[in-house]
């Protein structure tokens, strides 16, 4: 019998003092025993509705006693599904009350039998019902990070090739960097090409850990300014800059013969030349695309040639090169498109004479990138031989020209200005009618 010693028989003095007389409170608390030892194997019952406060509170839990040899932790939380969460998925209650814990952890924990849904093993996928009890593991600390070392790029370049590389940077600032190219080299690898300008951009890195990129090319032979971006920023601003014409290049060349239009326009679509390989460009009126190229004459001697500014208006491979000897004066020393007609005799260099004189873009950081590049000693030998005058050379821009405005420009400026007024007049005529309806809107 409960709630008495073994082998004492039962009577009515049981509950009673050694007196006889009864004890009302020992009584009680036998029976409160009896209740509690009863209650203790019988789950407790779930509660019918959830916290709604996001994240739910942690459910009562009797602690378990830690068991290593079966991963059981003090630390286990358990949470009840609320009303707001009724038919959603699993995966789906943790992005929306435990957000640091990701799905990759919810997998695993699936994976391993340590995620359950009131007592048996769930998969993130499973739909969950109000009332249901989640047993998320305790929260996996973060690793900490080893410090790693920075990764120090490797320059495979000798202490020659970075000093030649840095002696050609004509400009540089934290965004974009100028060099002057010299004839011979090329500005990209290729077949039978080892030395270029892109192999020597690790020489060119300065203060940054970053390579410089390359925006835009020279023909190998042509000398003068190339432009080089510093970062990643600056190099899809560049790119966008030459690929939508707000870049400027002037060019210098020496050509056969003198135009017989001083300043003028070529337009002459170009292909890629059929049986050499893509090595030479042509003109193609039938399947070419567009090209343009402005030439003005700076100066000549006699009929013998002539010293000419170029502004190539679009990108095309050997464009200056193609239009020249397509109107009859190839640029000297081009023998690959002007043939044995592109040299001269003499002390005349049999280099190619076109250099890549200015170049002026948008900065990205505000104001412009404006340079100008030396000649190479051979183009400023024919030069001097011919009696050309070097501080001819600059012409000023078409935007840099100051001229008076012409009757047609005034038009169009008073054109505008009256545009602007007729704008003005009705937008003061909407606004003094709105103003009115709502005045009219409060009358009775």
């Amino acid at each position: 019998m409960k709630g008495r010693p073994p082998g004492k028989p039962s009577g009515p003095s049981r509950g009673r003092k050694p007196g006889g007389a009864p004890t009302p409170g020992r009584a009680r608390g036998a029976a409160k025993a009896a209740q509690a030892r009863k209650a203790d194997g019988a789950k407790p019952k779930a509660p019918s509705k959830a916290p709604s406060s996001s994240p739910p509170k942690p459910a009562a839990a009797t602690p378990a006693k830690a068991n290593p040899a079966k991963g059981v932790s003090l630390d286990v939380r358990q949470y009840r599904v609320s009303a707001d969460d009724d038919g959603i998925r699993l995966d789906r209650w943790f992005q929306r009350h435990l957000p640091d814990v990701g799905f990759n952890i919810v997998s695993r924990w699936s994976r391993t039998g340590q995620l359950r849904v009131d007592g048996a093993r769930a998969a993130p996928g499973d739909r969950i019902a109000e009332g249901q009890t989640i047993r998320v593991p305790p929260a996996e600390p973060k690793a900490v990070a080893a410090d790693k070392p920075k990764r120090v790029r490797a320059i495979d370049l000798t202490p020659d090739e970075i000093a030649f590389a840095q002696e050609m940077v004509i400009h540089r600032d934290e965004q974009a960097i100028v060099i002057n190219k010299p004839p011979g080299l090329a500005t990209q690898g290729g077949t039978r090409t080892d030395d270029h300008v892109d192999k020597l951009l690790d020489g060119l890195m300065f203060d940054l850990e970053t390579r410089p990129k390359l925006v835009h090319r020279l023909d190998k032979d042509t000398s003068g300014a190339l432009l080089i971006a510093r970062t990643s920023r600056s190099a899809a601003h560049f790119a966008k800059a030459f690929s939508s014409r707000t870049a400027r290049k002037v060019y210098w060349a020496i050509v056969m013969g003198v135009p017989s239009i001083e300043d003028g326009m070529i337009e002459l679509p170009l292909a890629k030349q059929p049986g050499t390989g893509g090595e030479k460009m042509h003109v193609d009126e039938a399947e070419g695309l567009p090209a343009r190229s402005r030439y003005r004459v700076i100066e000549r001697a006699g009929n013998r040639a002539a010293w000419v500014e170029l502004q190539p208006h679009t990108g095309r491979t050997h464009q200056l090169r193609v239009h020249m000897a397509a109107i009859g004066h190839p640029i000297v020393g081009d023998g690959k498109y002007g043939g044995k007609d592109a040299f001269l005799s003499g002390s005349i260099s049999r280099k190619m004479h076109l250099h890549a004189r200015r170049i002026r873009v948008d900065h990205p950081d505000g104001g412009r990138v404006d340079v100008k590049a030396d000649l190479p000693d051979h183009f400023a030998a024919s030069l001097a031989s011919l009696g050309f005058d070097l501080s001819a050379g600059d012409l000023p821009l078409d935007e840099e020209i100051e001229r008076k405005p012409t009757r047609e420009d005034e038009k169009k400026i008073a054109r505008a200005h009256a545009k602007q007024v007729r704008k003005g007049r009705r937008g003061e005529r909407r606004s003094r009618g709105a103003g009115e309806a709502k005045g009219s809107g409060g009358r009775k």
